[in-house]
């Protein structure tokens, strides 16, 4: 019976790491080729793209209580990028984990590479790959939490099928406060998702007219 729970129980993880929980799902999903239609595959560029930045979402499941703490980066088009979560599981099962989410397309071997600013690397073994996404995986540690308390940026480094390595930088800035801190409500959450996508939506609508002006002009010539 305990074999079964664990193995649920990692499925249901399996699942948080791509989603986040129903309560806070991505308002998009990963598209296949986010990183060559978005400006997100490099880390100057993913500063720029959409983002909510550092949250905490707590559910119950059975008898387990789960936290996750994460970080979506999307793309200036609503492509999610990088997905990271800080998953804790607390009750009859008792885990943490680190998982991270990229869009497919990656080479295996190399894993994930995450560095907290720019010191030692460490891997992350992908644990799943689905037709749109990533996943690696990689067990939580105190020490792990309390180097992103005190980092400035975290790096997380995969390599495409070209491979050429993609490191996507993410501020720790707001990260302690979110993972000490209470859960965000369901309907702040979803206040500051309607924010991100009429973000999203002003800046495709300016990108259509830029496109379009430039069209005109082109034919005026």
């Amino acid at each position: 019976m305990m074999f079964k729970s664990e193995k649920k129980m990692r499925a249901a993880l399996s699942v948080l790491a791509v989603m986040f929980g129903a309560a806070s799902a991505p308002i998009s999903s990963f598209a296949q080729d986010a990183a060559a239609q978005a400006p997100a595959e490099g880390q100057a560029q993913a500063a720029g793209a959409p983002k909510l930045g550092w949250y905490k979402t707590c559910s119950k499941q059975e008898d387990n209580d789960i936290c996750v703490v994460q970080n979506l980066i999307l793309a200036n088009g609503g492509q999610l990028v990088t997905a990271v979560g800080l998953i804790s599981v607390s009750g009859k099962i008792n885990r943490k984990l680190l998982q991270v989410s990229v869009p497919t397309a990656r080479l295996i071997p190399p894993g994930i590479i995450m560095q907290i600013d720019g010191g030692k690397g460490q891997k992350l073994d992908y644990a799943v790959c689905l037709p749109d996404k990533c996943t690696a995986e990689i067990p939580l540690t105190d020490a792990m939490i309390a180097s992103l308390k005190k980092g400035s940026d975290v790096i997380f480094t995969s390599i495409n099928f070209r491979r050429a390595p993609n490191p996507i930088k993410i501020s720790l800035e707001g990260f302690t406060g979110a993972y000490d801190g209470e859960p965000v409500s369901e309907s702040k959450l979803a206040e500051s998702q309607r924010s991100l996508q009429e973000g999203m939506q002003k800046k495709a609508e300016e990108a259509r007219k830029k496109l379009e002006d430039a069209q005109k002009a082109a034919k005026a010539q």
